[in-house]
């Protein structure tokens, strides 16, 4: 289970995120409460292992733009959470080797997901980073062969529900590890990061026993972001 620790203001959150088994962290460039400067962003990723993925999120900005902060950073994926075109997404593809495109669940860019030819689609609730938890059953129809990041509302406690009944690819947290936005707390963190870490093994298990039809897309066998 490919789980990602969002809204990253500071380095200590940063190294922690890492230390507790998250495989990608995200720093957000759009107007939010835990926007960060390039120069921030750039000071941390220089201190962390090159296997972790860092993500830029951005909502709505020109591709030129996040091609040149991808750079400038030596963040490795931009994630875009605004309602980019399927030309937009692939005029960032072209330039950055790894892309999440953000929907808004049963949404119609959501239903086409396919379309945008991300390496994954972030599935969300209308009003990203509010913490608000979508009805699951709205990402259950996502097109065949999408790898899909379930986000909006998790924390720890429900996140293995989620899991269970989207069966995603990965999952993405903010707001639901913090103590105030843009801070991480270490306890919640290492929290989310074991139960959504268990529980896809859990799943696993259960695909190769049969128990289930579909086996969970395993990102650790996909080099494709690396």
């Amino acid at each position: 289970m490919f789980v990602k620790i969002c809204g990253i203001t500071n380095e200590e959150d940063a190294l922690l995120a890492v230390a507790v088994g998250a495989d990608a962290i995200g720093f957000v460039f759009a107007p939010s409460k835990r926007k960060v400067p390039v120069s921030r962003v750039t000071d941390i990723v220089r201190r962390l292992p090159p296997d972790v993925m860092t993500v830029g999120v951005f909502k709505d900005e020109l591709p030129e733009r996040i091609i040149k902060i991808i750079n400038e950073t030596g963040l490795v994926a931009a994630q875009l959470h605004g309602v980019e075109s399927t030309a937009h997404v692939q005029a960032v593809k072209q330039e950055v080797r790894t892309v999440f495109k953000a929907v808004t669940a049963g949404s119609k860019a959501f239903y086409e997901a396919e379309d945008f030819k991300a390496d994954a689609v972030l599935v969300d609730s209308e009003t990203p980073g509010a913490g608000e938890i979508f009805d699951w059953q709205m990402a259950e129809n996502a097109p065949p062969g999408v790898p899909l990041i379930l986000a909006g509302g998790l924390t720890p406690e429900n996140v293995s529900e989620g899991i269970r009944k989207v069966r995603p690819w990965g999952v993405d947290v903010s707001s639901g590890v913090e103590r105030s936005p843009g801070i991480k707390d270490p306890i919640l963190v290492k929290a989310f990061v074991e139960s959504a870490k268990r529980t896809g093994t859990e799943l696993e298990t259960l695909d190769n026993n049969g128990l289930y039809d579909d086996e969970p897309y395993n990102w650790e066998e996909d080099s494709t972001w690396r």
